[in-house]
């Protein structure tokens, strides 16, 4: 197996389209092309992770925050970044991150802190935003079903929990073919009416390309007719954290001590207790101090992330427990993720959590 295939699990998964600008997820180095000897996941990649690689004989190292994550101009191992990119290249090893691409995926991190704390009714907090587009093409009643079919496999008509969407109507298309032309029905340079189908199906806009290349690959006609609408609607299927709700309401000082337990913290930081009951729970792993608002709109009785600046505490003003729980300790899940989706798919392909703790952030 070469390592795009085992590549291409994980943007199944994650697709790198739905990386935020600032971010540089995907290669950081390497040639995908080549044989897959095993896979190494990791939050961090470090020196100790390359080495780690080396030793257990993969060829390959998926982590979560990438390892190029600003250019450079010149690759002279003066820091840590340059030393680990010269490393991986002298021994083939290709390096692949998922960040912020798996951060947005429905079951990518945030999913996962939620499973960890048994959250229920789980849902994308801040949905992304003019991320839809609307096909629209017009039929031959006999093929109707057959090119549906074709647009769904390649990923349109999904909508929520729910699959196949479409909207058809029944009409008539006309149309004259000139001399050049190699109609599918009607005559050389006769006006032909067809009973049609319109076809309305929504998609995301990375799947323009493959759902048109599908439409184009079995639409009967020389000249398929067809348009793509920009949509304003919400994409509910990714984007940035996550709310839930607990299977039953529990005491804040009790939430936090189940925050500690889950995510084996040494320490927490949290705002003022309000003697509140904890129940509606949103949550972002990493930075997600920025969807404090949304948190607050939403009616979450608690935040949960990463990081906060300090006056993130006092910009909370009591209306929900904001928890703290470290960066490193709330992405350190990404591993389980990359290693249940790999061997989920590939039982016999070899794949190991990395055992070195990266996190640069220690307690005293």
């Amino acid at each position: 197996m070469r390592i795009k295939e085992i590549l291409q699990i994980i943007e199944n998964l994650a697709p790198i389209s739905l990386q935020e600008s600032f971010d540089n997820s995907g290669l950081q180095v390497g040639d995908v092309n080549r044989e897959a000897t095993g896979a190494l996941f990791c939050l961090d990649v470090t020196e100790s992770v390359i080495d780690e690689a080396i030793s257990l004989g993969c060829n390959l190292i998926i982590s979560h925050h990438p390892l190029a994550f600003k250019p450079f101009k010149s690759l002279t191992g003066r820091t840590y970044v340059e030393r680990c990119m010269i490393k991986a290249i002298k021994h083939d090893i290709v390096v692949y991150a998922a960040h912020t691409n798996l951060d947005n995926a429905v079951q990518g991190v945030n999913f996962k802190l939620a499973e960890m704390l048994g959250l229920q009714q789980v849902r994308i907090l801040s949905p992304q935003k003019d991320a839809l587009l609307k096909l629209v093409s017009f039929v031959p009643e006999s093929h109707a079903e057959y090119v549906r079919n074709a647009l769904f496999n390649a990923g349109a008509g999904n909508i929520g929990n729910y699959d196949s969407c479409s909207f058809n109507l029944h009409g008539e298309g006309t149309f004259r073919a000139n001399e050049s032309a190699d109609p599918f029905v009607g005559e050389i340079g006769k006006l032909h009416v067809e009973k049609e189908v319109r076809i309305e199906t929504v998609l995301p806009k990375f799947k323009q390309a493959d759902i048109l290349r599908a439409l184009l690959s079995v639409h009967p006609y020389e000249e398929p007719a067809y348009d793509f609408y920009s949509l304003k609607n919400d994409w509910a299927q990714a984007g940035s954290g996550v709310v839930g709700v607990l299977p039953e309401p529990m005491p804040e000082q009790e939430f936090l001590y189940l925050l500690k337990d889950v995510f084996n913290l040494p320490t927490i930081r949290h705002n003022k207790l309000q003697n509140r009951e904890i129940h509606d729970v949103a949550l972002c792993g990493g930075s997600g101090a920025f969807l404090i608002p949304e948190a607050i709109s939403y009616g979450a009785d608690a935040f949960i992330t990463g990081e906060a600046k300090y006056n993130d505490f006092f910009d909370v003003e009591g209306r929900l427990l904001l928890a703290v729980v470290g960066h490193y300790e709330s992405e350190i899940c990404t591993k389980d993720i990359f290693f249940d989706i790999i061997s989920e798919k590939i039982p016999t392909f070899a794949v190991h959590k990395s055992a070195f703790d990266s996190n640069p952030v220690k307690y005293l």
